[in-house]
């Protein structure tokens, strides 16, 4: 039985509680889908749709792919920042000479801020209950 070769890429892109599962394929003409859906009806406004795509707007990138992601978690701008994050990390695994250019961009760092616990006896992480003497 012939072997199966892969012709895609994946991998995964964190942002605080956000993942992305991206699959990057060679195709003839760019698209990108989020959980089944285009990715202009999934995230609605033009910014967040355009960090998604900016991996893709560096000039040292060539070549059109398909993305087929699955997000989940934390909220839509933390979503499409992960997003973001694993399809840089998908065009490094691909082509490693583009490491340099996304590194420098800061799309491979994973933004590791999160919201901080809340401890007992406060309010909130950091507020406490205001004080009185007497």
């Amino acid at each position: 039985m012939p072997e199966k070769t892969q012709t895609y890429t994946t991998a995964v892109g964190r942002r605080k509680t956000a993942s992305a599962r991206v699959k990057l394929t060679p195709a003839s003409k760019m698209s990108i889908t989020v959980n089944g859906k285009p990715a202009e009806q999934y995230f609605n406004t033009k910014e967040r749709l355009s960090i998604t795509a900016d991996t893709f707007r560096l000039d040292d990138v060539t070549g059109t792919y398909e993305v087929t992601a699955k997000v989940m978690g934390g909220g839509i701008s933390a979503q499409a920042e992960a997003l973001r994050h694993a399809i840089a990390r998908a065009l490094v695994k691909e082509n490693a000479g583009l490491r340099a250019p996304l590194k420098s961009a800061g799309y491979l760092k994973r933004d590791p801020r999160a919201v901080e616990r809340k401890k007992p006896g406060l309010r909130k992480a950091r507020k406490r209950p205001q004080w009185s003497k007497r």
